[in-house]
C-alpha cells in the first residue's frame, strides 16, 4: 500500500511541476529555464523541510518524497542546460543554470533541514 500511495504521490507531484513551470514561463518570459529552476529549488526545499522532520520511513513522507520526485526534475534540468549550450562548458548561460539549480538546491535542501532541527 505504501508504494501505491508514493506512486500516485508521484504523478500528482509531475502534474504540479508541469503545472507549476508553464506558470512561471507565463508570468516571466524567458529563454532561460525558470520554471524548472523554480521546481527544482522549491522542491529541494520542501525536502529538505520532510526530511528534518520525521526522516524518510513514514507513509505520510513516502507520499511526501513521492511527491517531490515527481515534482523535481534531474533529465528537464540537464537536457534544459545542454539546449542553453552545447558543449557546456562554452556556455556561461548553461554553467549558469547548473550552479544555480545544484548551489541553490544544496542550500534550500540544507535551509529546510536547518528548520526542523533548530536546537
Amino acid at each position: 500500500m505504501t508504494l501505491l500511495i508514493g506512486a500516485v504521490a508521484g504523478a500528482v507531484g509531475a502534474l504540479c511541476r508541469y503545472l507549476v513551470s508553464g506558470w512561471v514561463h507565463r508570468i516571466i518570459p524567458s529563454d532561460f529555464p525558470r520554471g524548472t529552476l523554480t521546481v527544482n529549488l522549491t522542491g529541494s526545499f520542501l525536502l529538505g523541510l520532510v526530511a528534518g522532520t520525521h526522516g524518510l520511513d513514514t507513509t505520510a513522507n513516502v507520499a511526501l518524497v513521492g511527491f517531490l520526485g515527481g515534482y523535481t526534475t534531474f533529465s528537464t534540468w540537464m537536457i534544459e542546460t545542454v539546449r542553453l549550450g552545447f558543449p557546456i562548458m562554452r556556455s556561461t548561460r548553461a554553467i549558469a543554470n547548473l550552479l544555480l539549480t545544484l548551489i541553490g538546491g544544496i542550500a534550500l535542501a540544507g535551509a529546510g533541514f536547518g528548520l526542523t532541527n533548530w536546537k
